[in-house]
């Protein structure tokens, strides 16, 4: 079996097992991660902060966008503007998110362009990730697009019961330093700061 064809497989699996994970769970371990994300001292030191607004299956980033908002950071999100290419656009109100690409919130293409190298720090999502910052996203390579030009502090979002130690990889694949559960977070695969 090919690295893709492993891919896919897990892809197929975590689909599974994210569709069957419980509405409280859900919502609760939302919640932990957000409040976890909100104290940590690389989120609150940065300007601008650049985060994906999560749908129904990921993780909710809403508390986390309008504290960005709120403690008058500079806020970009993503706007997909072809296959596998997004831009990040800042956007200075949560109303100013509309249906795009995929059914997912984005900003207007008449947003304001933010470069990647303006950018504090970032909180990308992921399908399934190690404790390592391994991480598979759900196939399109927006992400690892992003992180192949991107240097910044970076924070992975994932649920616990979402980790898998073996996650297969490519060349292309970029590994995250940090990653956030609702234990706590990760730093280069170790424990670091948790609750």
């Amino acid at each position: 079996m090919t690295r893709t064809e492993e891919k896919q497989q897990l892809r197929r699996t975590m689909r599974a097992l994210e569709a069957g994970l419980s509405t409280r769970y859900k919502e609760e371990s939302s919640r932990a991660i957000a409040g976890h994300l909100l104290a940590m001292p690389e989120y609150q030191e940065a300007g601008t902060v650049f985060c994906f607004v999560g749908t129904d299956r990921e993780i909710n980033t809403y508390p986390i966008l309008e504290d960005v908002l709120a403690a008058g950071k500079r806020l970009c999100v993503p706007l997909c503007i072809g296959k596998g290419i997004m831009e990040l656009r800042q956007v200075t109100d949560l109303r100013q998110l509309v249906p795009g690409s995929y059914g997912i919130l984005e900003p207007s293409a008449d947003s304001p362009l933010v470069s990647v190298d303006e950018v504090d720090f970032a909180v990308l999502p992921c399908l399934t990730c190690n404790h390592l910052g391994q991480r598979l996203g759900r196939g399109g390579g927006y992400y690892d697009r992003f992180l192949s030009h991107y240097r910044g502090g970076t924070v992975l979002l994932c649920r616990e019961k979402l980790i898998r130690e073996e996650i297969p990889l490519e060349p292309h694949d970029y590994p995250v330093p940090w990653v956030l559960t609702e234990r706590g977070l990760y730093e280069d695969g170790t424990p670091a700061r948790l609750c």
